[in-house]
């Protein structure tokens, strides 16, 4: 740690491993089992702990609680681990908790996410890459986030939830099933109330792609049949469009899990 800047009031592990550029501020904790790759930054009052690692280039805002023991009765100090990516932002008052033994032993947070102040992302989740968490979002325990997926402020997810790629889920919604990929949700408790087409106009995915999206949506949604049949029926009317083919396997991926569906039928804006 030869060129880390570290302030003389942090306190830093003995055996903690420490990049190149690496800037500790005041009153940061770092444990022994810590590793802070290149250019990482905590800003201040900063306690990171456990068997975490944090990519290059991520910045950790004062009072953030990062690899601290998680908060499930039956963690029993294993050595589970927390891992995240590059170029992330984590603000005021964000926990971060590691993996357990009923749950794989990892929680990983991907490349370049924004997690807001006092956001929490518990033990064994999985979040993507560019995700962004308003403040106050809550991820429960095993949940499964795609990437480019937003969260706006006052949310929370459902242990065990899976939130499919580039979904958006409205502020102050409680989401307690699964969200289709290119998703929108939104209330408590959450239903859908659309696909994100501003997220993917923004992230200029195809027209014509879109288009057929929205066709496959409205059969998946129907009334008629079961959503077994419309999903079958939708795999193999857009079989050619990536976008549907997303949402068919991120269906049948989990069959035992609830979906959230539109209240009162498919809806897009």
């Amino acid at each position: 740690m030869s060129d880390a800047a570290i302030h003389p009031t942090a306190i830093v592990g003995q055996h903690a491993r420490i990049g190149k550029g690496v800037k500790i501020g005041p009153y940061c904790i770092v444990g022994d089992k810590v590793i802070l790759h290149d250019d990482v930054e905590l800003v201040s009052h900063v306690v990171i702990d456990g068997n975490t690692e944090v990519g290059a280039g991520t910045r950790i805002f004062p009072f953030a609680s990062v690899g601290l023991e998680p908060q499930d009765r039956k963690y029993h100090g294993e050595n589970s681990r927390l891992v995240i990516g590059e170029r992330c932002v984590i603000r005021e008052s964000a926990t971060l908790n590691p993996g357990t033994d009923g749950g794989g032993m990892l929680t990983k947070i991907g490349n370049d996410c924004l997690i807001m102040a006092s956001a929490h992302v518990a033990h064994d989740a999985i979040i993507g890459n560019n995700v962004i968490m308003a403040n106050y979002v809550g991820i429960a325990g095993h949940c499964q986030v795609g990437d480019n997926v937003i969260f706006g402020g006052n949310c929370v997810v459902h242990q065990f939830t899976r939130v499919g790629a580039h979904a958006f889920i409205g502020a102050h919604s409680m989401v307690d099933g699964d969200v289709i990929p290119y998703g929108m949700a939104v209330g408590n408790r959450a239903v859908l109330t659309g696909l994100n087409l501003v997220g993917l106009k923004r992230r200029k995915f195809d027209r014509e792609a879109i288009h057929k999206l929205r066709a496959a949506y409205r059969m998946i949604f129907a009334s008629e049949g079961t959503l077994r049949e419309r999903v079958e029926d939708a795999a193999e009317l857009f079989k050619g469009n990536a976008l549907v083919q997303d949402v068919v396997a991120f269906i049948a991926a989990a069959s035992d899990r609830p979906i959230l569906l539109p209240r009162n039928g498919p809806t897009l804006d």
